[in-house]
């Protein structure tokens, strides 16, 4: 039987960090699904079909990493493709009590569905999207924190930002 995992986050944008994690995770799935999840919580930079988009690019490579979204309960999609894994990266302690706490309502919601965290490489230990379009957004270099085509797609939209100031 085929080890399906789904990696869950809004990846606004994705970042070396997220990459870190999908391919690690691979060593421990046959297959993964990479899936952009609906936050009310957050205000993003990037549309969905933008995401899905400048996903789909940086795992061209990857055979068995697919892309997907959904604006549902997350245990509801993993059953749905088949999956029984949730794949999560933990970078700090305070990560660890937000997602312990998902952890738990997801097993409450569905005890048939596990979640298994995977510590970020220590290279991207200090990253996250939110403080990467921070710097991005005040004229920081993000370059080689993300993927190249995102960090193409980001200078673009931060200057058509700028231009409408």
């Amino acid at each position: 039987m085929k080890k399906i995992a789904v990696y869950p986050g809004s990846f606004d944008p994705i970042t070396n960090g997220h990459m870190d994690i999908i391919t690690r995770g691979l060593r421990m799935f046959d297959e993964l699904i990479v899936l952009i999840a609906y936050n009310p919580n957050k205000k993003t930079l990037f549309s969905v079909s933008e995401r899905l988009e400048m996903i789909r690019e940086v795992i061209k490579d990857f055979n068995n990493v697919r892309v997907d979204s959904y604006d549902g309960l997350l245990v509801d999609f993993v059953r749905n493709v088949g999956a029984n894994v949730i794949l999560r990266g933990l970078r700090a302690l305070s990560d660890f009590e937000y997602e312990f706490q998902l952890a738990l309502i997801n097993r409450r919601l569905n005890r048939e569905i596990e979640t298994v965290f995977l510590m970020t490489g220590y290279k991207w230990f200090y990253t996250s999207s939110t403080i990467i379009n921070e710097a991005a957004s005040l004229g920081g270099s993000v370059k080689g924190l993300v993927p190249d085509i995102v960090n193409q797609k980001m200078l673009e939209k931060y200057a058509c930002k700028k231009e409408r100031l």
